[in-house]
């Protein structure tokens, strides 16, 4: 018998507040195709906005639902705000760190995704830059940093 396996990979290059990156687009492409070769069913996105974010995510959710591995691959800009990571979608509002976290993937909700869905087998794979982008604009910045 077979495994059924999927996976979400997103890859988050056209920031429009912050630094934009060079790689990411293409390492999801990269990624999803060699997953999809490896027999993985894959979402690929790439320059998400939060609410791209979200529906993926929910469609990764129901996809999981008859897997028994699941992977998730997350290519960006990435955060930590009080010892919880995020990982920013192209639109994060990073005006203050409330904002951030709320415009942004908190990456324990993926966690959670994948934990509910059964799968025998989660993966997940960050591939986030280590600076907080958005740290200058806050005033707090001793307690917040990269992924």
């Amino acid at each position: 018998m077979a495994l059924r396996m999927s996976a979400l990979v997103i890859g988050n290059a056209g920031y429009e507040y912050v630094e934009e990156l060079q790689n990411p687009e293409n390492d999801a492409y990269d990624l999803g195709c060699a997953l999809e070769s490896s027999g993985f069913s894959v979402i690929t996105k790439t320059d998400c906005n939060s609410l791209d974010m979200d529906r993926a995510l929910k469609q990764f959710g129901q996809a999981l639902a008859d897997s028994d591995v699941g992977l998730f691959f997350f290519a960006g800009h990435g955060m930590q705000i009080d010892g919880e990571n995020y990982l920013a979608a192209i639109n994060t509002d990073g005006s203050d760190e409330i904002a951030a976290k709320y415009s942004s993937l908190p990456l324990n909700r993926v966690i959670e995704v994948i934990e509910k869905s059964g799968c025998a087998t989660s993966i997940i794979v960050l591939d986030a830059c280590r600076n907080n982008p958005f740290e200058r604009a806050w005033s707090r910045s001793t307690t917040t940093r990269g992924l």
